[in-house]
């Protein structure tokens, strides 16, 4: 259940011939430590131009975080992306909502994240593929003390290699 269908150092590593050789036409995208690093209001960069290029190819778009929506949709905005907040991930009702947003079947989806317990998990529970990225920074002791636990714990399940195209 934690393991990812494909690992990728970067979500700027995830191109349209993947997505399409995986009959991939929608993704839903974590935030933090996926599309920026942790409560960055501002997308690292190649991301927008990365977000520029899915739509470009007809990839749907949907941020899914467990955030609240002061975070969320001030970064949803800046990329031009709608989102689902307070999306419970590992449960379902976040993908969920945004697959009948997005009018896409499970089948067609890809969750992208950089959590095990949290996106990989809960892409898997929804029954649909999954794209584990390397996280962008560690967290903070003082800040982010439930989420270095939690990658204490999914040290022993990462992907020991990363998907490389031909």
């Amino acid at each position: 259940m934690l393991h990812p269908t494909i690992a990728l150092r970067s979500v700027c590593d995830i191109t349209p011939e993947l997505l399409k050789s995986m009959g991939i036409r929608g993704l839903m995208l974590d935030i933090d430590n996926t599309l920026t690093t942790h409560d960055n209001p501002t997308p690292a960069p190649g991301v927008q131009s990365w977000i520029a290029n899915m739509k470009a190819h007809g990839i749907k778009l949907r941020l899914v975080s467990n955030n609240h929506p002061p975070r969320v949709e001030p970064f949803a905005e800046t990329l031009g992306i709608r989102c689902v907040c307070d999306a419970n991930k590992p449960l379902k009702s976040g993908f969920t909502r945004a697959s009948e947003e997005m009018h896409l079947h499970r089948d067609e989806i890809c969750v992208v994240g950089d959590q095990l317990y949290t996106d990989i998990l809960g892409a898997n529970l929804f029954g649909c593929r999954s794209i584990y990225v390397a996280p962008m920074a560690k967290e903070s002791w003082k800040k982010q003390t439930f989420i270095r636990v939690k990658r204490i714990l999914e040290k022993p399940f990462l992907p020991k290699s990363f998907y490389k195209e031909k």
